[in-house]
């Protein structure tokens, strides 16, 4: 029974190459990364981690440095599900969701990996192991981007590899969002996969409004036409709107996600490992979507997130997000011919530049 030594936790601030910006957020210089480094006794590493847009991530850095580590001091490492839900208990009444569910995914995290660590198993086998080759498409962070400029930095992913790509919708004008989608849909030709992604802006009245001004353009999905908590607003967009939805990367349960998918808000259920709750509540919103006969896609961490599609028998794409840590890992995600690969080190395989991320620390 491997015990749990210790937890390191560490908080930084990644500078973005490209000031990013949608419809939500603003815009975005960097990104905060919160990382926790989980010991066992035998002095094997497990690492996980979470991120913000920019703030809160001294909240998540206190949860995982200071609460947590009292709360399973000496647990078994391999008692994912019971250590889960000590910290879900323990952390619940203080705050349910926020801060402290991304602070319990990224403890989760780091769990998984010390586990498929311990097994020598990449982790995408340790979860039952489904098909190493993920379809996986580029997520661009482009809303005030020209069109031009949004069309080079569609050149640009093309040439790296993808074969579908998202674009950023939610202007202050409909006709500037058609303008855009007529422009990369012309640009892309007939067939190749184009998703939208509206980040919450518009009411479940709007979000109709403009998803039927966007179904002429073949779209693999609108994603976030409005807020998460309006459950029946996504239900009416999907029904009235003529899209398929995608939503899911602001829930913070597995309850959520079961009562979007019951009322019938949504196509595509998209958790964020680093916010959900971790691998342990992703996989089992992938087998909740799976027993309603729904492709489950994903948000951010790519690199971590491609073993938890790579595991489900109903993955539809893989987001590779652009809060990417490329610049701080060694061996980044590999891209073939439109498909993202699992890699076959042992745990998720994600290893950190610990010296040059110190340059970073927030």
């Amino acid at each position: 029974m491997p015990k749990l030594r210790s937890i390191d936790a560490r908080n930084f601030r990644i500078p973005l190459d490209v000031p990013a910006s949608d419809s939500t957020h603003g815009v975005m210089t960097s990104f905060e990364l919160i990382t926790a480094r989980a010991t066992d006794a035998d002095g094997q590493e497990g690492v996980g981690y979470t991120y913000t847009t920019g703030h809160n991530g001294g909240a998540v850095h206190h949860l995982l440095a200071r609460e947590i580590p009292e709360v399973v001091a000496g647990v078994d490492c391999d008692l994912i599900e019971a250590i889960w839900q000590k910290v879900w208990w323990a952390l619940h009444y203080g705050g349910r969701g926020g801060p402290s569910v991304l602070a319990l995914s990224a403890l989760d995290m780091a769990l998984w990996d010390l586990k498929a660590k311990r097994a020598n198993l990449p982790l995408y086998r340790l979860l039952g192991g489904n098909d190493p080759k993920v379809p996986c498409y580029a997520g661009g962070i482009d809303l005030d981007l020209s069109v031009k400029d949004l069309l080079a930095q569609t050149d640009g992913n093309l040439a790296k590899g993808f074969r579908a790509i998202k674009t950023k919708v939610g202007r202050d004008f409909l006709h500037e969002d058609v303008e855009r989608i007529r422009a990369m849909r012309k640009h892309l030709g007939d067939g190749f996969p184009l998703m939208v992604d509206a980040n919450m802006k518009w009411s479940a009245d709007e979000a109709i409004r403009r998803a039927r001004a966007l179904r002429d353009f073949d779209l693999v999905w609108l994603e976030e036409p409005t807020i998460p908590d309006d459950v029946a607003g996504h239900a009416r967009i999907l029904r009235d709107g003529g899209l398929p939805v995608a939503t899911g990367e602001n829930f913070r349960t597995l309850w959520e996600f079961q009562q979007m998918i019951s009322v019938g808000g949504v196509t595509y259920p998209e958790p964020d490992v680093t916010n959900c709750g971790g691998p342990t509540v992703f996989m089992k919103v992938a087998h909740l979507a799976e027993a309603f006969n729904l492709p489950v896609t994903s948000h951010g961490a790519h690199d971590v997130t491609v073993h938890l599609l790579a595991a489900c028998p109903n993955r539809s794409f893989l987001e590779t997000h652009g809060f990417g840590i490329n610049g701080y890992i060694a061996d980044p995600m590999r891209i073939e011919d439109g498909k993202a690969i699992a890699p076959e080190r042992p745990g998720h395989g994600v290893v950190f530049d610990w010296k040059k991320l110190e340059k970073v620390t927030a």
